[in-house]
């Protein structure tokens, strides 16, 4: 779905929801391979019995990669990603947890360009038993409605 959603349009405290995915382990295997982090706190199961979480867990890195992908429902023609910011991981993702995102408008501010400003999403994972398990703020930067 495309839209134009211009700066202006954004409304702090704007929220919107994603639906649930679910961690496989093939996930896991696939962002080790691609990433190259073969860690063994992801990939190898017996060593993770003796550690305090007694399984593998996720990479941060994938579970922040889909939430990105979960809240890419739309395209904003008039906006783009600027970056990211206060990324933290704050609970443990296992194989079989299903995630999914909540996406809060926190802020607008303008741009040195004065033609755009910038919007802060707060990003929030949650995994199945709606426990907090990331946690970042997402900027875009938008175009300004021309007057």
């Amino acid at each position: 779905m495309f839209l134009k959603k211009y700066f202006e349009a954004f409304e702090i405290g704007e929220l919107r929801t994603t639906m649930g995915r679910t961690i496989t382990e093939t996930d896991i295997v696939l962002h080790a391979g691609q990433s190259g982090d073969f860690f063994p706190h992801h990939m190898d199961e017996e060593w993770c019995k003796t550690q305090p979480f007694k399984q593998r867990i996720a990479h941060g890195t994938l579970i922040f990669t889909v939430a990105v992908g979960l809240t890419a429902q739309v395209i904003n023609e008039v906006s783009m990603t600027y970056g990211y910011e206060r990324l933290r991981f704050t609970r443990p993702v296992f194989i079989g947890d299903t995630i999914s995102v909540q996406v809060t408008i926190a802020n607008k501010a303008d741009h040195k360009k004065p033609q755009y400003g910038i919007v802060t999403e707060k990003v929030e994972v949650f995994n199945q038993h709606q426990e907090l398990v990331m946690v970042c703020e997402h900027l875009l930067l938008v175009e300004k409605q021309a007057n």
